[in-house]
């Protein structure tokens, strides 16, 4: 069989899935360069785009990119090309996260390909859920999701799902005695009809969601003080769903596979009509993301709390042009 080509239009479509990730403030970290000899993409960090009072480390940062990855290689897999993935191919380039090399074709039996459609529909959600409990027989899905990139993904107990809320307010805490963590926040809310229309990144002011007027749902206010016309408030549910994300150990190539179960687990559970945000408050300070780790599990460290439950799938934000991010070689 004679091999496919992939042309520059496939490529593109690629990358626009790629690019629909969940990213730290939808900073949208990445860049990626296509090597049309060995039919490779390269994903790179982009390093203009981190957070220094929030993400030193970039551990947030790799968590995104993993997330891109992951659609990188669902979009791939859709497209009939088997993705064949390398973390951190060059130890001398660090900014290298991973190398994709596409054969064909797709192995049978992949499951990849069918979380295509929700690359799409997969969006953060500000606002309240419902008290509709998330069946156990889709949590359990949900956990061998994670645990196929190499993850867990555990649903905390009553006591548990307290200290994560308590540690979510000592977050807000932290941020009120820190003033400039707010710089981050700052520079990637886009408030105004001028930015929020015109943003190719950064969370414009209408995916805020409403102010909480009641309830405990771990949502950000990313207006903070700052005005914003007509968004109201409302009451969130009183007993958050939430689940933890975690790996046995925290390296730079631990986050890459969290990101991608990360996603993984968001686009399964958006195909199945969930419901999902992301709340990485209490993991931006390190003594309290040191905390959020139920003791008594084999979970080594925390990346991330998912909010999981039935309510609205939530508002699409901008995404940077492809040819932005995309170098073709």
């Amino acid at each position: 069989m004679p091999e496919r080509e992939l042309d520059a239009k496939t490529v593109a479509s690629l990358i626009t899935d790629a690019t629909a990730a969940p990213s730290m403030h939808n900073a949208q970290p990445w860049r990626f360069r296509f090597l049309s000899g060995p039919r490779a993409v390269q994903l790179y960090a982009d390093l203009d785009r981190a957070m220094p009072q929030t993400d030193p480390s970039r551990r947030a940062l790799h968590l995104g990119c993993g997330a891109a990855l992951f659609n990188l290689r669902v979009a791939a897999a859709h497209a009939g090309w088997e993705p064949e993935t390398h973390l951190l191919p060059d130890p001398e380039n660090p900014q290298l996260l991973a190398t994709v090399h596409l054969t064909d074709p797709v192995r049978a039996g992949g499951r990849l390909a069918g979380l295509h459609p929700a690359v799409s529909r997969r969006h953060t959600s500000r606002h309240p859920f419902s008290d509709k409990e998330v069946p156990e027989q889709l949590r359990t899905a949900l956990r061998e999701a994670a645990a196929e990139e190499g993850a867990q993904l555990t649903f905390p107990g009553a006591w548990h799902i307290d200290l994560l809320l308590e540690l979510v307010r000592d977050a807000e805490g932290h941020d009120t005695l820190h003033p400039d963590r707010f710089d981050d926040v700052a520079r990637w809310t886009r408030i105004g009809a001028a930015d929020s229309d015109t943003a190719t990144d950064g969370i414009p002011e209408y995916a805020f969601g409403p102010r909480k007027r009641d309830g405990k749902a771990p949502v950000r206010d990313f207006a903070g003080r700052r005005p914003v016309a007509d968004r109201g408030t409302t009451a969130f549910e009183q007993n958050p769903q939430l689940a933890l994300l975690g790996t046995g150990s925290d390296q730079p190539a631990d986050w890459l596979r969290a990101g991608q179960a990360m996603e993984r687990v968001l686009l399964l559970a958006t195909l199945e009509g969930l419901a999902t945000a992301l709340t990485s408050h209490p993991l931006e300070v390190p003594e309290l993301r040191r905390l959020t780790r139920d003791p008594l599990s084999d979970t080594g460290a925390a990346q991330m709390v998912l909010r999981l439950g039935y309510g609205p799938q939530g508002t699409g934000t901008p995404r940077r042009p492809v040819d932005e991010v995309l170098k073709m070689r």
